[in-house]
C-alpha cells in the first residue's frame, strides 16, 4: 500500500470518467463508462440521473481493484455545464436531466430578450436555449405541476452528488455552474431576480452557492467512506488543471473551447462570448464551438478514413485544398462564429477534387473556425503563446496548422483526464491537502507565413 489518492469524477454528456491522482499529481488509475443521450423527440436531449449514478458506481467498482488498497482521501465532481434537474427535498430527481444540447426551449429564449435592458446586460452571456433558465421556462410552461412541486433545481454534477451524500442539504452548487445558467447576475455575483422570474421559478428553489472545495458530506463508496466536495463545471476545471492563468487556452476535443482567464466581470449587452466564474477564483471568457473534433470524426466516417489516414491525406495536399472550402457546423452553433441554423458543407468542388482535397479542407475548416472564435475572444498579445489542450491537437500537423492560422505560437500541454484532475484538486483542498496535476508541455510551435492559407481563410469567411 502506498500513499493516499484523491478521486475526480468527470460527468460528461455521453460518458463518465473517474481518475485517481496521487499527491504528486500523477493519474495512477482511471475508469470510464459510457451511456446514451435520450432523444425522445427531435431537438430534445435528456438523461435520467440514475443512468449517471450507475455509470459512477460501475467506474468506481472497476477502479477499486486498480488502487491496490490505497486509501481515498476525497472525491470531487466535474460536470457538463448548463442543463437542469428538478429534485425533491431529499435530492431525488423528479424527472430526467435536460441537457445543454437540448433545443426545446428555443421559443422561451424570447423571455430573456424581453427582460429590461439592465437586467439582460447583467447576465453578460449569449442567450442559448440549452442553458438552465430557458429549459426551466419550458418546463414551467409545459409541466407546471412538476416545477411547482420541486424543492430545488440542480445542475448535472450537483444532481449526481445528491445521490451520493444522503441526509445533507442537496440544494447546493458552485459559482462556476451558477454563472452559466442565464440566471446569474455576473457583476453582482448573485442570482438575478428578473431572470429567475422569467424562468418561472421561486427564489427558494435556487441552490445555495458554495466554494467548490467545500465538503458537503461523506459517501459510502466501494473504496470506503469518502468525503465529497461540491465540485465545479468541467471547462473551468480543465483550465484549473492546465494551470493557465493568462493568455488563451484552446481545448480541442469533440468541440472547441477558447478560454481567456483574468476577466473583470461587467454587464454586457448583446454578448457574443461567454463570461463565467472560475472553478476556484476569478472569471474567464469563453468562445465555444460545438463542432470541432466531432466534425473531423464525421468526415473520417464519410470518407472511409481512419484518423491517421485522414491526417496523412490532408497533409499530402498543399494549403488551400485546391479551392475546396469546408464548413464544420454540422449541428449548428451558439452564435458569434455561426448560428444555430448553420450547417456543414463542402463547396468549391471541381472535377479535379480528390478525397485528399476534401480531407485537407475539413482539417482547415475546423481550424479556421477556431481562428474566428479567437477573433471574438480578443487575440493574445503578439508573440504570446497559445496553450492548446485536448486530444484533437496531439498531432504535430494540427499544432502547426493552428499556429499558422492563429498567427501565434502554440504549445500543446497534456493533462491526463483534465476535468477529472481539476475536480481532484478541489477535493484535495477540501480535506487540507495540496495537489497539482502533472502537466506535460510539448514544444512551442512557431507560426509560419503561408499566403495560400490566408487566402483559404478568406474564402472560408466569405462562404459563411
Amino acid at each position: 500500500m502506498s500513499g493516499p489518492v484523491v478521486l475526480g469524477a468527470d460527468l460528461g454528456t455521453s460518458g463518465l470518467k473517474v481518475a485517481a491522482l496521487d499527491l504528486a499529481g500523477d493519474v495512477v488509475a482511471e475508469a470510464e463508462e459510457g451511456y446514451p443521450v435520450d432523444r425522445p423527440q427531435p431537438g430534445w436531449a435528456q438523461t435520467d440521473v440514475g443512468v449517471w449514478r450507475r455509470a459512477l458506481d460501475d467506474a468506481l467498482a472497476a477502479l477499486t481493484g486498480r488502487l491496490a488498497g490505497r486509501p481515498v482521501a476525497a472525491l470531487g465532481l466535474a460536470g457538463q455545464m448548463h442543463g437542469a434537474v428538478l429534485v425533491d427535498a431529499a435530492g431525488a430527481a423528479l424527472g430526467p436531466a435536460l441537457l445543454w444540447s437540448d433545443q426545446r426551449a428555443t421559443a422561451e429564449v424570447q423571455r430573456w430578450q424581453d427582460l429590461p435592458p439592465g437586467d439582460r446586460a447583467a447576465l453578460a452571456n449569449p442567450l442559448v436555449p440549452g442553458m438552465t433558465g430557458p429549459l426551466l421556462a419550458w418546463l414551467a410552461a409545459h409541466q407546471p405541476d412538476l416545477v411547482a412541486g420541486a424543492a430545488a433545481v440542480l445542475l448535472p454534477k450537483d444532481a449526481l452528488r445528491a445521490t451520493l451524500v444522503p441526509g445533507g442539504d442537496p440544494a447546493v452548487t458552485d459559482r462556476s455552474d451558477a454563472s452559466a445558467t442565464l440566471l446569474w447576475d455576473v457583476p453582482g455575483e448573485r442570482w438575478s431576480p428578473a431572470a429567475v422570474a422569467a424562468a418561472g421559478l421561486a427564489p427558494e428553489q435556487l441552490p445555495a452557492v458554495l466554494p467548490g472545495s467545500t465538503v458537503v458530506g461523506t459517501a459510502d463508496l466501494p473504496v470506503g467512506a469518502v468525503p465529497v466536495v461540491v465540485g465545479a463545471a468541467d471547462t473551468p476545471l480543465a483550465l484549473l488543471a492546465a494551470g493557465t492563468r493568462s493568455g488563451v487556452q484552446v481545448n480541442l476535443g469533440s468541440g472547441a473551447q477558447l478560454l481567456r482567464p483574468d476577466l473583470v466581470p461587467r454587464a454586457v449587452s448583446g454578448a457574443l462570448v461567454h463570461r463565467y466564474a472560475g472553478a476556484d477564483r476569478g472569471w474567464y471568457t469563453m468562445a465555444a464551438l460545438q463542432n470541432a473534433g466531432s466534425a473531423w470524426t464525421w468526415v473520417c466516417t464519410v470518407l472511409g478514413l481512419t484518423w491517421p489516414a485522414f491526417l496523412a491525406a490532408a497533409t499530402a495536399v498543399p494549403p488551400g485544398a485546391g479551392g475546396v472550402v469546408f464548413e464544420p457546423f454540422l449541428t449548428g452553433e451558439r452564435g458569434g462564429v455561426a448560428g444555430p441554423s448553420a450547417r456543414g458543407s463542402w463547396s468549391g468542388l471541381s472535377a479535379d477534387t480528390t478525397r485528399a482535397h476534401l480531407a485537407r479542407a475539413a482539417l482547415e475548416g475546423v481550424v479556421f473556425a477556431v481562428a474566428a472564435a479567437l477573433d471574438l475572444l480578443g487575440v493574445p498579445e503578439p508573440g504570446e503563446t497559445v496553450v492548446v489542450t485536448g486530444g484533437g491537437a496531439r498531432d504535430g500537423a494540427v499544432q502547426q496548422l493552428l499556429a499558422d492560422a492563429l498567427g501565434r505560437p502554440v504549445q500543446h500541454v497534456q493533462v491526463r483526464s483534465a476535468s477529472a484532475a481539476g475536480a481532484a484538486v478541489l477535493a484535495a483542498r477540501g480535506v487540507g491537502l495540496e495537489l497539482v496535476p502533472r502537466r506535460r508541455p510539448g514544444p512551442v510551435v512557431e507560426p509560419r507565413a503561408v499566403p495560400a492559407l490566408g487566402a483559404a481563410r478568406d474564402r472560408w469567411s466569405a462562404a459563411r
